[in-house]
């Protein structure tokens, strides 16, 4: 198999970048610049183990989402080259979601949908956060409550509204995703958000929404009417 240092200089993933833009390069293309190197001992390119991972896992979004363990079974992966590629799609989410800063707001639940989408779509984990608001609906901050399945005990009232008090919020907005990327409510996300708003209603705290991230697609509470 050739080298790429071989190929003709405007076929090449660096030159082409330099000389025409990023966007023209295909995802092997920038997949390859990112690994540099191929796999040496069985005589392939940087191109060549492109290829080989897009595909194996399909897509640049679901190579992302791989472990370390997964990304080295494919020969020509070792741990730095692994570390490397989760790197590069860990700053893509960082990009992809800004951070919040206090005093913005979301007028909608497809601008929550749209900021966390990136950032929570693809995590295999589930993340349960909390947005603390003022009297405006401006953020005040982003609070994370859990990281792991969603239960009643994990996601207790107790937890969620302590920096609620703390803060002095007069409102907040819960946002949390599903891994399978299918973000219709199951009977735990309902129970819980009925003591979420339970507790909130007690406390004199307004529960705006609870918004279920997918893999593209959100489920919004308020706007299917199941607040309660």
């Amino acid at each position: 198999m050739r080298r790429i240092k071989d190929w003709p200089q405007d076929e090449r993933p660096r030159e082409k970048l330099l000389a025409r833009g990023a966007d023209t390069l295909s995802d092997a293309e920038l997949l390859a610049l990112v690994l540099r190197t191929g796999d040496a001992s069985g005589g392939a390119s940087a191109m060549d183990l492109a290829r080989t991972l897009l595909a194996q896992f399909g897509s640049l979004r679901e190579l992302g989402r791989a472990t370390v363990a997964e990304l080295c079974r494919t020969k020509g992966i070792g741990p730095a080259k692994a570390a490397e590629l989760l790197a590069v799609a860990e700053i893509a989410r960082r990009f992809e979601g800004e951070a919040l800063r206090p005093g913005d707001r979301f007028t909608s639940s497809a601008e929550v949908f749209r900021y966390y989408n990136g950032r929570l779509a693809d995590r295999r984990k589930e993340v349960f956060l909390a947005l603390l608001l003022d009297s405006k609906n401006r953020i005040i901050r982003e609070v994370q409550v859990s990281e792991g399945s969603l239960t009643a005990s994990i996601v207790h009232p107790r937890e969620v509204f302590a920096p609620v008090v703390r803060d002095s919020a007069a409102a907040v907005l819960f946002v949390h995703n599903h891994p399978s990327g299918d973000p219709s409510p199951s009977r735990e996300d309902l129970e819980i958000t009925t003591r979420l708003c339970q507790a909130g209603d007690l406390m004199g705290v307004r529960v705006l929404d609870h918004i279920i991230i997918g893999r593209g697609e959100y489920v919004s509470f308020a706007d299917r009417g199941l607040l309660g």
